[in-house]
Formats: C-alpha cells, sequence, structure tokens
C-alpha cells in the first residue's frame, strides 16, 4: 500500500467511540500508566464496548497516537506560555470581554497553526508570527483605549458622587442635622470609612 493512499485512511485510533479514546487520552497523561498497560486496558475496553477483535489497537498504533498527543500536549503549553507572556505584556489592568475574547481568539489561531505545522511538517504551513504580533499589539491598544474610557466613568462618577455628596450635606445641615452628623452621611455617599 502506498504511503498517499494510508494518509487518508483514518487510524483505528481516530474511529474508536469518544469515551474510549477520552479514557485512553487521560490515561497517557498520566505517567503512572505503561504504555503495554494501556494497550491492554484500552483493548479490554474495546471489546467491552461490543466492537470486534479487528477494532483493537496495536502498540505500534498506540505509540504513533501516544507520540502525536505528546506533540499536540507541548504545542499547546508552548501557547499557553506565549499567551501568558503576551498577557503580561499587557500589564495587570482589568481586561473588558472584547478583549478577553481577542486574546483567546489568536491563542486558538496560534494553535491551530502550530498543530497544523506539526502534524504536516513537510507542507509549507508556516505561522505567520508577524500577523500574530500585529493582532496582540491591536489587542494592547484597544485595551488600553478601554482602560482610558473606564478610567473617564470613574471619574466622572467620582464627579457625580461629591456633587451629590456636597448637596445632601447642605440640606442635612439646613434640615438641623449637625455638621459631624452631615460630614457621615458625605462620607458614606462619597465611600469614605
Amino acid at each position: 500500500m502506498s504511503d498517499a493512499v494510508r494518509r487518508g485512511k483514518p487510524s483505528k485510533i481516530d474511529a474508536l467511540p469518544d469515551e474510549i479514546k477520552k479514557r485512553l487520552d487521560e490515561m497517557l497523561r498520566d505517567s503512572g500508566n505503561s504504555q503495554a498497560d494501556i494497550l491492554v486496558a484500552v483493548n479490554q475496553l474495546i471489546l467491552d464496548a461490543g466492537m470486534d477483535e479487528e477494532a483493537t489497537i496495536s502498540r505500534s498504533g498506540l505509540s504513533r497516537h501516544a507520540q502525536k498527543t505528546e506533540a499536540i500536549g507541548k504545542q499547546l503549553r508552548e501557547t499557553q506560555a506565549a499567551t501568558k507572556a503576551l498577557v503580561a505584556e499587557l500589564g495587570d489592568k482589568p481586561m473588558g470581554e472584547t478583549s478577553k475574547l481577542i486574546l483567546e481568539m489568536g491563542r486558538t489561531q496560534l494553535f491551530k497553526a502550530m498543530q497544523r505545522q506539526l502534524m504536516n511538517p513537510d507542507e509549507d504551513a508556516d505561522i505567520d508570527i508577524g500577523e500574530i504580533k500585529e493582532v496582540m499589539r491591536s489587542t494592547k491598544w484597544l485595551e488600553e483605549t478601554a482602560m482610558k474610557v473606564h478610567q473617564r466613568e470613574k471619574d466622572i462618577r467620582k464627579a457625580f458622587a461629591e456633587e451629590a455628596a456636597a448637596k445632601v450635606e447642605e440640606s442635612a445641615i439646613q434640615a438641623g442635622l449637625t455638621a459631624e452628623g452631615a460630614q457621615l452621611i458625605k462620607n458614606q455617599i462619597l465611600g469614605i470609612a
């Protein structure tokens, strides 16, 4: 069988029911399991699910899947590290929902591009780091703008509270409240303990 024909055929592991694939991946993530133990356990799950003997996986098939899973896991860890670095560059400012969404989209696109590169190393599936940087720069600019808007809103609310507190204080004194009582009410409006 030629290599070109084999590439289009899904592996036996890809054809497994989701529950069995999920259990297989869980066992692979647990470093306490040997591949031999995983092979026995997964093949037993296949047979217990009522599938025939031909659906069981081979040692080499499990090994290929384990290598692929580890390579994807490594890429995901690298993507998470890159995302943390980009978020750190934005600082510890609170982020708006739009910025969170854009960052998540950027991380997802980066992961997909890296996965394509990993799964098809012979193809020209280069990752456009420049484009990703531009998206992240734009995200930073959007976040800085959002922070300025947030600060302006905060300043307006503070000014409104100060104006309202002054009017309440004036009204309280006119109504016969002591200066200390009026100041207490004013402080509560302003959030001063």
